[in-house]
C-alpha cells in the first residue's frame, strides 16, 4: 500500500478511501471527485429566520438591515443575525441590489451637537403635490443633538414670509435654540445678493430679534446640512410615497404631514440615537417639572423660557440724501466717510440719518447700517445739516478713454478683462476711462459705473492703441434667395 501511495504522489488515506468506496459502490464510477461541503453549519441562518425576514422587507420596502434587525429583537426571535447577515438574505433573495459607495464613510466628516436645542438646520424641500397636481413646499427642520423634528410646515410659495411664519411657530411650540444653520438661499440671507453680506432679509432679522446665532454653509456643501437632507429623504420615502397626489387641500395634506412627524418623533426609532426615538433625547433639553413640584419652589428658582419676539414692521423711510459710491466702496456724509459694499462702487445711494443711526438704502433696499458719528461741536444730531447731493449723474473725468461696444451680456472688454456695465446699456457705445486705481465706465457724458482695476496694467498700452476697438474686417455675407422656380446662395461683398 505504500509503495502505491507513493508512485502515484498521494497519501496512503486516500488510496484506503479509493478501496472502500470502490468495495462499496463498486465500479470506478465511485472514484470520481466528491464535494467537500460539510454536512452542517452551526451558525448558518435558519429558512424560518431567512423567511422572515423576506416577508418584513416586502412588507416595508425603505427598511435596512438594520431597521430589520431591531424588528427581528422586538420579536423576541433568537439569535438575531447580524447586519451582513441580513444583507445577504435580502441579495439572495433579489431585495437588495448590490452596488459599490459613491464615497466611502471615511471620507464624510461627521459631527454632531452635544445637546439638544443647540443647533437647528433648517432648509426648503419641494415636492408635495395636491391631488389637482399643484405642487407645494415644505419648510423642515430638524434639531442636529436628537434629530427631533421642529418643522415641517407646507407652503404654496418659499418666500421670506412664510419661512419666517413657520420659523416663528417652531419658536413657540418648542422654544429658542442657540444656533440655525442653513444654506445660502434667498430667503435665508442676502450673502450673495447685489448688496452683498451687509443685506439683512427676514429671516435674519427674526433671529437677531430672538437672539439666535444663524450659521450659513459654504457655498456648495450640502454634506453640512446633512441631518436635514437626510430627513428629507426619510419623509420621501414613508410619507410622501403615500399621501402624494392623495389630498386635495393644503390643511388635509399639513394634518396628515403633522401626524407623520409625531409618530417620526415619539415612535419611530432612529438607528444615530441606538434605535431609540428622537423625543427621548429632546425632553432632556428642558425638563417639565411636576406641576405640585412647581408651586412650591421659589420663582427666581423656576427656569422661564424666553419669549419669541416678532419681526418689528418695516421701519418709515425718512427722506433721506443721495450720495454716489466711491470706488473704494465709501459715501460721505455730514463729514464722515461711511462703508457700503463695494459692488455698488459707482452707483447712487440714500443715506437716512435718525434714531443715531445712518441707514443706507440702494434702490429700496437697505445695504449698510451704521451708527451716526458727530463732531464734537455739533451737539445734538437735529443740529446737523446734511446737504443734499446732486442727484444727476456725475460727469465722467476726462482723460484718456477708448469706446467700447457693450456685449449682449452687458459686459465690455478692456485689457482682456470684462467689464459689467449693465443689460439696459446692450448694444450701446460705452466709453472706458481709468481713473487712479479704478476702471469708469460712461455713456452720452454720463457715469453709468465704477469699478475697481482688475485687468493686468501692462496691458493698458495695446487697449489704448485701438481707442475704437478691434478694427472689424469684412467678411462676406451670404444671402439666401427663395424663389419658385429655383433656390441658391449668392456671395455678396
Amino acid at each position: 500500500m505504500t509503495e502505491v501511495a507513493r508512485r502515484f504522489q498521494v497519501s496512503r488515506q486516500s488510496v484506503h478511501t479509493w478501496l472502500r468506496r470502490y468495495a462499496a459502490d463498486g465500479g470506478l464510477g465511485a472514484l470520481g471527485d466528491r464535494s467537500s461541503r460539510p454536512y452542517g453549519c452551526p451558525h448558518q441562518m435558519s429558512p424560518v429566520i431567512e423567511a422572515r425576514i423576506v416577508e418584513i422587507r416586502r412588507a416595508h420596502p425603505v427598511w435596512g438591515a438594520d431597521r430589520i434587525g431591531y424588528q427581528l429583537e422586538k420579536e423576541a426571535v433568537a439569535p438575531v443575525p447580524g447586519r451582513t447577515s441580513i444583507y445577504r438574505a435580502l441579495v439572495r433573495n433579489g431585495l437588495v441590489v448590490p452596488g459599490q459607495r459613491k464615497r466611502r464613510r471615511a471620507d464624510y466628516r461627521r459631527w454632531e451637537r452635544a445637546r439638544p436645542m443647540e443647533l437647528w438646520q433648517m432648509d426648503v424641500v419641494g415636492g408635495f403635490h395636491l391631488a389637482d397636481g399643484t405642487e407645494l413646499k415644505a419648510v423642515s427642520g430638524i434639531d442636529d443633538s436628537s434629530r427631533f423634528g421642529i418643522s415641517a410646515r407646507l407652503v404654496r410659495r418659499a418666500t421670506a414670509r412664510p419661512v419666517c411664519e413657520a420659523l416663528l411657530a417652531a419658536l413657540r411650540r418648542h422654544g429658542i435654540p442657540d444656533q440655525i444653520l442653513t444654506d445660502n438661499g434667498k430667503v435665508f440671507t442676502g450673502r450673495f445678493g447685489p448688496a452683498g453680506s451687509s443685506a439683512e432679509v427676514l429671516f435674519d432679522r427674526v433671529c437677531a430679534e430672538n437672539g439666535i446665532r444663524h450659521l450659513l454653509t459654504a457655498p456648495r456643501s450640502p454634506t453640512t446640512t446633512g441631518k436635514v437632507e437626510r430627513w428629507h429623504k426619510t419623509i420621501r420615502a414613508e410619507f410622501l410615497a403615500e399621501h402624494d397626489h392623495q389630498h386635495a387641500t393644503i390643511a388635509e395634506f399639513q394634518a396628515a404631514l403633522d401626524a407623520w412627524v409625531d409618530r417620526y418623533n415619539t415612535e419611530r426609532p432612529h438607528q444615530a440615537l441606538g434605535m431609540r426615538p428622537p423625543n427621548e433625547r429632546f425632553r432632556l433639553a428642558a425638563p417639565q417639572l411636576d406641576a405640585a413640584v412647581q408651586a412650591v419652589l421659589e420663582p427666581a428658582l423656576v427656569s422661564v423660557e424666553r419669549p419669541v419676539v416678532e419681526p418689528t414692521p418695516q421701519m418709515v423711510r425718512l427722506p433721506g440724501v443721495q450720495r454716489w459710491v466711491d470706488r473704494h466702496g465709501l459715501i460721505s456724509l455730514g463729514g464722515f466717510r461711511y462703508r457700503v459694499p463695494i459692488v455698488l462702487a459707482g452707483e447712487p445711494v440714500e443715506a437716512v440719518a435718525a434714531d443715531h443711526l445712518v441707514r443706507i438704502f440702494h434702490r429700496e433696499v437697505l445695504v449698510a447700517e451704521h451708527v451716526q458719528r458727530r463732531k464734537p461741536d455739533t451737539g445734538d444730531q437735529r443740529q446737523v445739516r446734511l446737504r443734499q447731493g446732486s442727484r444727476r449723474p456725475r460727469r465722467p473725468t476726462k482723460g484718456m478713454a477708448v469706446t467700447r461696444v457693450v456685449d449682449s451680456s452687458g459686459y465690455v472688454s478692456f485689457a482682456g478683462t470684462n467689464y459689467r456695465v449693465g443689460n439696459a446699456w446692450r448694444r450701446r457705445s460705452a466709453q472706458v476711462c481709468v481713473v487712479a486705481d479704478s476702471v469708469q465706465l460712461s455713456i452720452d457724458g454720463q457715469i453709468v459705473r465704477v469699478h475697481p482695476i482688475r485687468h493686468d496694467r501692462a496691458k493698458e498700452h495695446g487697449a489704448f492703441a485701438t481707442p475704437n476697438g478691434r478694427p472689424r474686417h469684412a467678411s462676406k455675407r451670404l444671402t439666401r434667395l427663395s424663389a419658385r422656380s429655383s433656390s441658391r446662395w449668392i456671395s455678396t461683398e
